[in-house]
């Protein structure tokens, strides 16, 4: 699972599965479902993130995780 967060646009898009989206669907306003070939969510974006969601925290809890990556890209800071 990716979190990926535009600071320009403040859209925040979740990908829960590396596959090609076939289909989109808005299923409340500013939030979008990405469906695979086989009608399974791939992918989560969220638009107006910050007005949703504290982007300044993200809590882990009990998560079977095999690994933790921290990636920071440079040029999405303010």
């Amino acid at each position: 699972m990716i979190f990926r967060y535009d600071q320009t646009s403040d859209m925040l898009y979740i990908e829960l599965a590396s596959a090609v989206s076939t289909e989109s669907e808005e299923v409340a306003p500013g939030i979008v479902l990405d469906f695979d070939e086989k009608n399974k969510v791939v992918g989560i974006e969220i638009e107006d993130a910050g007005t949703f969601i504290d982007l300044s925290r993200l809590e882990l809890s009990a998560l079977p995780l095999a690994n933790l990556i921290f990636n920071t890209d440079v040029s999405l800071q303010p």
